[in-house]
């Protein structure tokens, strides 16, 4: 990996000022190979708030760039085994007792869990349990005011026999438990591959979401024109409010550099580090939809 440029990026350019119609982050697991304080500061650089998908031992590293962990791991479970076990729901309260009053000290808005896969349970079966769970644990996040998501995620073709794999499964389950502080993390890549009509699905239960993932399909790459998901159409046409929502992009980095419309109005993009050059990525949705960010 290259070095670092010798002038820091808060000394040589301003932050992109947005209209903040859009609170646009990053997924980290994107971009492991690069040093969380790099990408932080990147992430800064480009007009981001905040980071997606940390782990508690790192909830504070995105604020010394002024931005946020906008969503934490804390305990919730692994995508293929988590909430609809009853086995699980000792081991993740346990979890979100000790990651949920860091997260909240951190300012952290939320924590991710999951359903885990059916593994021949029904669905009926899963979010009975998943509730249950739910409802074991939503007191913890009440009281510190952090909400727990629970994540749809598509079993067509990353996640094999996940439960939570249709918004309306999520929306029944979160609906049940009736907490101000359980809400759906709404991934529209994955929506998009199991279900599809996603602004009519969005504006009907944006009351049961907090937190938006995006990704374009096919291949999990940015929101451009070889997408089938059109960004900006998705963002004017959804209650996307910025009290509720974060709308990081948890895409693959692009096979081909992105073209210079498509990137940010920085001098950063022209930043000789290979990995840098692909941070120019997760702000593909925010750049599409410059007139409402």
């Amino acid at each position: 990996m290259a070095s670092l440029p010798s002038v820091s990026w808060s000394q040589e350019n301003a932050a992109l000022k947005r209209k903040g119609n859009i609170r646009q982050s990053v997924s980290r697991w994107c971009y492991q190979k690069i040093p969380l304080d790099k990408l932080c500061a990147y992430a800064a650089e480009i007009g981001l708030k905040g980071v997606d998908l940390l782990n508690p031992d790192e909830f504070e590293v995105p604020a010394r760039y002024g931005l946020v962990c906008s969503m934490g791991y804390g305990g919730g479970g692994e995508i293929r085994s988590a909430m609809n076990r009853v086995e699980n729901h000792a081991k993740i309260e346990e979890g979100f007792r000790k990651y949920i009053p860091l997260a909240a000290k951190a300012g952290v808005p939320n924590v991710i869990t999951f359903s885990g896969n059916r593994e021949g349970m029904s669905d009926e079966e899963g979010a009975k349990n998943t509730i249950a769970g739910l409802n074991r644990v939503k007191k913890i996040a009440e009281d510190h005011g952090v909400n727990i998501c629970i994540e749809l995620l598509n079993s067509k073709v990353d996640h094999h026999d996940y439960m939570c794999d249709h918004s309306a499964w999520g929306v029944q389950v979160v609906q049940a438990v009736n907490s101000p502080r359980v809400k759906l993390l709404f991934d529209i890549y994955h929506m998009q591959i199991m279900e599809g009509d996603l602004v009519r699905t969005i504006q009907k239960n944006i009351d049961w979401i907090a937190h938006f993932h995006t990704g374009g399909v096919p291949g999990r790459h940015e929101l451009d024109g070889t997408q089938e998901i059109h960004g900006t159409a998705l963002c004017a046409a959804s209650p996307l409010r910025t009290s509720a929502a974060t709308s990081p992009t948890s895409s693959s980095p692009p096979a081909t550099p992105l073209p210079p419309s498509a990137k940010p109005p920085t001098s950063a993009t022209s930043n000789p580090d290979p990995e840098l050059q692909r941070c120019t990525m997760p702000t593909a949705l925010e750049v599409e939809t410059e007139l409402l960010a």
